[in-house]
């Protein structure tokens, strides 16, 4: 990695750009300055269509205007940050606002200013960085260093918003009257010129509405879901393939695999890819990845390709290493399978929220009462959650943009609301037995089991988006001699 001449940021542009410390060039000659500002082709894009979701992101901000009218409404994008000392984790923006605009760059900032009839929507975003004053091939963040940005007129025509730049923003906004309400937490400058402005309660309720507007999916965001759960069932197909890599070295070998998947076919993994290998499928969010892989134990892999728009797959399958479960991993298997069953089949409009969980949990009850580790009835195990030693979560979320979508919705409208066509939701039960568990035979311990599966909210009950992959476990050993024979 090389390392640029001055840390500059294109905020300060206009100030001189000085040099890095320790950087091997001291400054610029006036004739190297007076070279480098002249000579360079004129590289504007004029060809450029509206982004696929334009539609749907215009149809998005229309039911925002109407939920807050007479009101300035600002949602950014967020900023980079450091990772350490001068380099920065990669940008992903806020959901927020790529959910209002389908632009994912730094810096950004959506406006909708109030007018007479609804609001006038404006993206505030850096324009190209400047070749005049050396910004483009001096800052760390210029065009020489990090690529190309789009010009203003070409994010108009991508995202069919007028756009503006974003670093005359926060003045505007410090003059701005009338009522305003922020999406907190992505831009501190933002923050600070709106500080006298907003208050914590009005800000949570933009933040609120925001989220429970994503609950019900448009067509554009239900193709990009069966594209996340598409990918990543070919990423599952990939690690089947080199588990013999993975046993000579470490869950890395299945961690970088599917990492691979997600990076050539979408924008990044949706979240920290737990590949649990043996007794580490009894952490639930086990993201280490650096245990050891071994014949005769099971392989936990929850993961989920997050597609070039930010939508993101949520899938689990718990793999025999070896290829054959063997009889007590597939009669621990089999309970958490039947129980996903009743779950999806508990999935239809009109249906609670909660009714999901509450049939899958109690098919797992009934295994543990069966099995002698809980004493019944079922209904005496299910009143007092006594089942939780070994089912611990809650048996699924929502899913859309975030892995665990619509999170600051409102408990009514969410864990206590009703679903509806267009929604999205895993269905993930599990059974754990921990290793150092004494309540349970030695023979449980250490084994993890969890399937999980992405279920659309149809009319006429529900579609599982990741049904290419198989779950009944002849059908998982089938699927696993074929990639390996």
């Amino acid at each position: 990695m090389t390392e640029e001449l001055n840390p500059s940021t294109p905020e300060e542009e206009e100030q001189p750009i000085k040099p890095r410390k320790n950087g091997l060039y001291a400054d610029v000659s006036d004739e190297l300055a007076e070279n480098m500002a002249g000579g360079w082709a004129d590289t504007e894009l004029h060809d450029l269509q509206p982004i696929a979701q334009a539609a749907h992101t215009a149809a998005r901000r229309a039911a925002l205007s109407a939920r807050f009218p007479g009101e300035r409404l600002v949602i950014p994008a967020g900023k980079l940050k450091t990772r350490s000392n001068d380099t920065e984790y990669s940008f992903r923006a806020s959901t927020e606002y790529a959910y209002l605009t389908g632009d994912q760059t730094e810096d950004g900032v959506l406006v909708l200013e109030p007018t007479a009839d609804g609001h006038r929507a404006t993206i505030h975003l850096l324009p190209r960085s400047n070749r005049e004053n050396g910004e483009f091939w001096l800052s760390g963040q210029g065009e020489l260093w990090v690529g190309r940005r789009h010009s203003l007129t070409e994010a108009e025509r991508l995202l069919g918003i007028p756009a503006e730049d974003v670093r005359e923003l926060a003045d505007r906004l410090r003059e701005a009257t009338g009522p305003v309400r922020n999406v907190r937490g992505h831009d501190a400058g933002i923050e600070a010129a709106l500080t006298d402005k907003v208050t914590a309660e009005r800000d949570e309720e933009l933040r609120v509405y925001l989220s429970e507007a994503r609950a019900v999916k448009d067509e554009f965001e239900i193709g990009e879901l069966q594209k996340a759960c598409d990918s990543t069932a070919r990423g599952f197909e990939d690690v089947v393939k080199v588990l013999d890599k993975a046993e000579a070295t470490s869950e890395r070998y299945i961690e970088g695999t599917f990492f691979l998947r997600a990076r050539v076919e979408g924008n990044d993994v949706g979240y920290g890819s737990i590949c649990a290998a043996g007794p580490h499928a009894t952490t639930l969010h086990w993201v280490r990845n650096d245990g050891a892989v071994r014949s005769g134990d099971l392989l936990l892999l929850d993961a989920g390709v997050e597609t070039t728009t930010l939508y993101t797959a949520d899938i689990t399958r718990t793999l025999p290493i070896n290829g054959r479960y063997s009889e007590l991993q597939r009669k621990i298997y089999d309970a958490v399978y039947d129980a996903q069953e009743a779950g999806i089949a508990a999935v239809k409009p009109g249906a609670k929220f909660r009714d999901f969980h509450d049939a899958s949990q109690r098919v797992l009850a009934e295994r543990l009462v069966e099995w002698g580790l809980l004493e019944g009835p079922v209904e005496r195990v299910l009143e007092l959650g006594l089942q939780r030693r070994w089912t611990l979560h809650g048996t699924g979320h929502m899913l859309g943009m975030d892995v665990h979508d619509c999170a600051a919705a409102r408990t009514e409208a969410y864990v206590d609301g009703t679903l509806e066509p267009g929604m999205c939701l895993t269905v993930e039960p599990g059974l754990y037995f921990q290793a150092d568990d004494l309540t349970v035979p030695e023979e449980y311990r250490g084994i993890g089991v969890r399937i999980e599966d992405d279920i659309l909210v149809t009319a006429d009950g529900n579609r599982n988006l990741s049904a290419n992959l198989p779950r009944q476990a002849d059908e998982v050993e089938a699927w696993m001699a074929s990639l390996t024979s």
